[in-house]
């Protein structure tokens, strides 16, 4: 098939914090350099931030780092945390922990709470005004290989084409972005993230994956029941001392709260279903009231990657690298992984941009790995890596009690002097259904809770109805 082929310095595969990053630090550097390089970044959604799942607590570490005038210029991060609670939940009542007993790298002060996907539309203002080519609406669907088997790029998406497979009257080939090196931005298990680990074998020296499903949804709620900055983080109900999630509630500006739930995916019950967890966990009595009289403006799912930091495979391979949550960057204990993924994506920009100012293409860009090493990000993850294995293996009230007490002794500087391993894939936990009982969900109530289908409805997830079905 004859494709539009198109060449750059760096391409960059996804349009969210890390990707946009990297982007504009490359663009950064050449303009300090007085140098020209050119960047082009590809993003599946039809616009920046429109994959991005809205309402989140970041750290601005990052954000400092590359923009310190960010205020100044604007940057949508107008919520700083100002109330921080953690609670376990029983069926009828929460249990409040004192902050005074949390380890301190748990504290969400000095953060903010946002929206995520407009964070990223104003990061894409800036890369754009930089100088960055950006392409929403482009998914990347196939990596390229020179002869030697390195990464040249990326192809994009075949259009017009039907249910069947078959071409279309409509149909276009997609277009071949060549580069010298390619940053894969996709986020959890991306698909050509998941082409790249298997060819250059990166995960071979790592512990196994590991992840969660994260549901969110975003409300509209009665002014005096909105406390802008507060933070809330349960564990407990609706889920038992063996199932590994917990649930965060985020005041926002103008009204809004952030409700969301995580499940780990190690559970062991078949019939447990994440999104009817986090539809009954919404009619708590801590919860409910502070929705009542609301409504509900979106919702939406992703997969996060919780196997830390003995599960991050290796980075850079011949022509790019992995950056963000397609190499797997969360801080599971603190729920936060932005800081880190806009981290590499400037640490992976400064090394591809010493490497084409140097004249190089498509070799291993061995300076990353080493710089990531050597981060803040490294520290960050090294501080909890015991946590997941501690509640995967001994459950919430032994995993988190030993994990606790690690994270303290992290703080003082003597932590565990090991890493604990997680030992199985997640699916390894699930039993057969016939060793477990079913569960009795509640039928949603249209006003707290709600059905799969009209959720999805309001998830601005959108396709023709004759495109062909895809798996991954």
């Amino acid at each position: 098939m004859s494709r539009e082929k198109m060449e750059f310095d760096v391409l960059v595969v996804g349009g969210g914090p890390a990707g946009l990053s990297a982007a504009i630090r490359l663009k950064q550097l050449a303009a300090a350099a007085e140098k020209e390089i050119s960047v082009c970044l590809i993003e599946k959604g039809s616009e920046i931030g429109a994959h991005i799942l809205s309402g989140a607590v970041i750290d601005p570490r990052a954000m400092n780092e590359l923009f310190p005038d960010w205020k100044e210029k604007g940057a949508p991060l107008n919520t700083p945390v100002t109330d921080d609670r953690f609670a376990y939940l029983t069926e009828t009542g929460a249990t409040h922990l004192p902050n005074i007993l949390m380890p301190p790298m748990l504290n969400n002060h000095g953060c903010y709470i946002v929206s995520l996907g407009n964070v990223c539309r104003w990061l894409g203002q800036q890369a754009e005004a930089l100088g960055v080519e950006l392409y929403p609406g482009f998914a990347g669907s196939e990596v390229l290989y020179d002869g030697a088997g390195n990464v040249i790029g990326v192809a994009t998406g075949d259009m017009g084409v039907g249910r069947d497979g078959e071409k279309t009257d409509n149909f276009e080939p997609g277009i071949e972005l060549h580069a010298k090196y390619t940053l894969i931005a996709e986020g959890v298990r991306g698909s050509l993230a998941k082409q790249v680990i298997s060819k250059f074998g990166l995960d071979r020296d790592s512990d196994f994956a590991k992840f969660g499903i994260g549901i969110k949804e975003l409300w509209e709620v009665e002014p005096a029941k909105h406390k802008p900055g507060l933070v809330t983080h349960t564990m407990g109900w609706p889920l038992d001392s063996s199932t590994g999630g917990g649930s965060f509630m985020y005041h926002l500006e103008n009204n809004l709260v952030a409700v969301g739930f995580v499940v780990h995916l190690d559970y062991s019950n078949p019939y447990l279903s994440p999104f009817d967890e986090f539809q009954r966990f919404k009619h708590h009595p801590s919860v409910k009231p502070v929705l009542e009289g609301g409504r509900r403006i979106s919702y939406g799912a992703r997969a996060i990657t919780e196997g830390g930091l003995q599960s991050i495979p290796k980075l850079a391979f011949g022509g790019g690298a992995l950056i963000g949550c397609s190499a797997g960057f969360v801080n599971v204990p603190r729920i936060k992984g932005t800081h880190n993924a806009m981290k590499s994506g400037m640490l992976a920009a400064e090394a591809a941009f010493s490497a084409v100012t140097a004249g190089r293409a498509h070799d291993e860009l061995a300076t990353y790995e080493t710089s990531v090493r050597q981060s803040w990000i490294y520290k960050d993850l090294k501080s909890v890596r015991n946590v997941k294995p501690l509640w995967s293996k001994l459950g919430l009230f032994g995993g988190l009690a030993l994990g606790g007490l690690d994270m303290w002794m992290n703080q003082l500087g003597i932590g565990l002097p090991f890493t604990l391993k997680h030992g199985k894939p997640d699916h390894a936990s699930l039993k057969p259904a016939s060793d477990c009982q079913p569960i009795a969900y509640p039928k949603p109530d249209g006003k707290i809770s709600f059905d799969k289908l009209s959720s999805v409805f309001v998830s601005n997830t959108n396709h023709e109805e004759t495109s062909p079905s895809t798996s991954s």
